[in-house]
């Protein structure tokens, strides 16, 4: 069979399946990386956007005109390995896939729960944290809420904030509980204080983060939780070349310790 037809066979196939064939020769063959739109959009811009919702601490939480956070810090890191600036965009739990399919933001970060009804509409991140659902109550109270069916009962009053992970855990779990929702999700801690609520349900690692915080709450088994659930940073569906750069930057944060030297700065 002659060689020239069948290299240029085989390049057709390839170019059909989204690479890039480059010949130099009879014989010789380069692969071009796939491109991505993407990626090649923010360095053009220069810019990273970064939708986060500011309301979710120790990942990202606003103040004084400003972010701060896990996820805040190493959204810096991937715009510098990208080599742009860094661009936070407010948004919130209801408009974050409406956000990331509306193109307002190139990454969304800040403590989100990697979900399958998320991902029919977005890539994710490989996961980097493991996470669950867990309770956090008065501490007078921890004895009394240790199992859903201890939570489950028209007498507990289960605050929740809305448009999250949160709020479809509780309505899923809790038919007869009187869950009452609360917008503000930096101040929902002190409903409980106050004796306004009986309990939240949130990611077991923030309920540790505010048992600190907040004399008089305590977290309910958090390294026993009531789901198991993993974090991600949520991507653009479709652009295969971006999702693989975010995982790389992620796996070398972390084997370098930079993950883990910023994980350290704020969950003490």
């Amino acid at each position: 069979m002659p060689i020239l037809p069948t290299l240029l066979k085989f390049k057709a196939a390839l170019l059909r399946a989204g690479g890039a064939l480059v010949l130099s020769g009879l014989g010789h063959a380069a692969f071009a990386q796939a491109p991505s739109t993407q990626l090649d959009a923010i360095q053009s811009r220069g810019v990273l956007q970064i939708c986060t919702t500011g309301d979710y601490k120790p990942f990202t939480l606003a103040k004084d005109g400003a972010y701060e956070g896990i996820d805040i810090e190493l959204a810096k890191s991937l715009a510098k390995a990208i080599g742009v600036e860094a661009k936070f965009v407010g948004t919130k739990w209801s408009d974050l896939l409406t956000d990331m399919g509306s193109g307002k933001c190139d990454v969304a970060m800040g403590g989100i729960s990697v979900t399958l009804d998320r991902q029919k509409k977005v890539f994710f991140s490989s996961p980097y944290l493991v996470n669950g659902k867990a309770p956090i109550v008065r501490c007078a109270d921890k004895a009394k809420f240790q199992t859903i069916a201890d939570i489950d009962k028209p007498e507990t009053r289960v605050v929740v904030n809305p448009g999250g992970t949160n709020e479809r855990f509780v309505r899923a779990n809790f038919k007869k509980a009187d869950i009452r929702v609360y917008p503000d999700n930096v101040t929902i801690f002190d409903e409980i204080l106050a004796g306004r609520a009986d309990l939240m349900i949130s990611e077991s690692i923030e309920t540790k983060v505010q048992e600190k915080a907040k004399p008089g709450l305590c977290a309910v088994n958090p390294d026993e939780p009531l789901q198991y659930g993993e974090m991600g940073y949520m991507l653009p569906r479709g652009d295969a070349t971006f999702k693989a750069f975010v995982d790389q930057w992620l796996h070398l944060a972390k084997a370098s310790g930079e993950f883990a030297g910023i994980y350290g700065q704020f969950v003490k």
